[in-house]
């Protein structure tokens, strides 16, 4: 793994807001049947569960990609693949929407997947390339903003279309949008020549790491978690809380606003304990799902639980990978977000898929108690898993290692 020894190309914050609107439309794309499942389902002749199937194969496949995806573009200039991989998931988006039954409808979320995982894989290391020193934190804090927006703009937005003019009209609506994303990154990135993959060995050390170990549990048991109950999320506040469907894409909307409110609460706690922030998130997600199918079977203390779940699970990315990223040597992160990337999207998509299986067998509540049950395994986890991080949160072998780039190795200095 490489980066270039000469002064990184600048791109400014056009280029940042590009980038950041990749993120969103990624995740946008790969959350809209959250929303729109209720409408799905019946208009492809499909149950709650199998329609759930399009939120585990774009999150199943993301896994297999990411890590593959950096790979084999290990020496094409970076703004040509993203401004690619915007292209694909605009034709993704596209034929969602033009599906005529749930098979093709699958086979259009497969290319999602794929540009979810290129998207999330180079997106996050792109700041300190486009932006001056002082202004990487604000910089990767906007790129990754993307995706709390795109839980309160993106999601709802959709939810709100699909209500209005149907499921498929909010697809195509996300298929537009990437199209002048795709252009975007093509006019405002400047050339950024690539700086090596992230190999299997480079992996295969991050995984001898204790911390991030045990950050990637956490990670696979939280997200399974949430997804297994969130994927259904709108069936149960309209059949288990009562909830008018007309109300759901404001509620959707004010989960939103409660995660992007949690996940800069958390960016500030992160920073000074990672693991200490995870278990009070995880604290507090557990028992919102938990509580959810026994209390939320009115609207109001169901909204209350919706608000409490969306500032917890808010400040779940930015944590995990503040956690994960720390336990590494800074010569580790490329691997060890690849990494995080892969275990994020398998939990999304097989939490999905358990939540679907639940939900035909036992009713939408089953999938939150499903839920409930892997969050509260994610807190034991956190709390048992690996050593406290040390005073700048990482384990003392990696703070050792990051002063060489690797244990008994003088520091290399990286060239293209």
């Amino acid at each position: 793994m490489t980066v270039p020894s000469e002064s990184p190309p600048r791109g400014g914050r056009p280029a940042v807001l590009a980038v950041a609107a990749a993120t969103f439309l990624v995740v946008t794309s790969e959350m809209l049947p959250v929303g729109l499942l209720t409408s799905i389902g019946p208009d492809l002749g499909a149950s709650a569960g199998a329609a759930g199937l399009a939120m585990t194969v774009p999150g199943l496949v993301a896994a297999l990609c990411a890590p593959a995806l950096s790979a084999a573009t290990a020496r094409l200039d970076r703004r040509a693949v993203l401004a690619g991989l915007a292209g694909l998931l605009a034709a993704a988006d596209l034929g969602s929407a033009a599906a005529p039954g749930l098979p093709a409808l699958l086979a259009t979320r497969i290319l999602v997947g794929v540009a979810i995982g290129g998207v999330w894989a180079i997106a996050g290391g792109l700041a300190a390339r486009l932006v001056p020193e002082r202004s990487i934190g604000a910089a990767t804090s906007l790129i990754f903003g993307g995706i709390s927006v795109a839980s309160v703009a993106g999601v709802p937005a959709g939810t709100l279309i699909g209500d209005l003019a149907g499921w498929r009209a909010a697809f195509a609506v996300a298929g537009a949008l990437s199209l002048a994303a795709c252009a975007a990154l093509a006019v405002l990135l400047p050339p950024l020549p690539a700086t090596g993959a992230a190999r299997p060995r480079d992996m295969a050390r991050v995984l001898r790491a204790p911390g991030a170990r045990a950050g990637l549990v956490v990670t696979f048991l939280l997200v399974s978690g949430h997804f297994a109950a969130y994927t259904y999320v709108r069936p149960v506040l309209e059949r288990v809380s009562g909830v008018d469907p007309d109300l759901i894409s404001t509620l959707l909307l004010l989960y939103g606003v409660a995660g992007v409110a949690g996940n800069f609460a958390a960016g500030t706690a992160a920073a000074r304990g990672p693991r200490r922030t995870l278990l009070a998130i995880t604290a507090l997600l557990a028992p919102a799902v938990l509580l959810f199918p026994v209390a939320g079977r009115a609207p109001l203390p169901a909204v209350a639980l919706l608000v409490l779940w969306g500032a917890a699970y808010g400040g779940v990315s930015v944590t995990l990978q503040t956690w994960l990223l720390r336990a590494v040597p800074p010569l580790a992160a490329e691997p060890a977000s690849a990494l995080f990337v892969a275990a994020f999207n398998l939990a999304i998509s097989l939490g999905a898929l358990a939540g679907g299986r639940v939900a035909d067998t036992a009713g939408e509540a089953g999938a939150l108690w499903l839920g409930g049950v892997l969050s509260s395994l994610a807190l034991a986890a956190a709390a048992v898993l690996g050593r406290p991080p040390g005073p700048d949160g990482r384990s003392r072998r990696a703070a050792r290692t990051s002063r060489t780039g690797e244990p008994g190795r003088q520091p290399v200095r990286e060239t293209t």
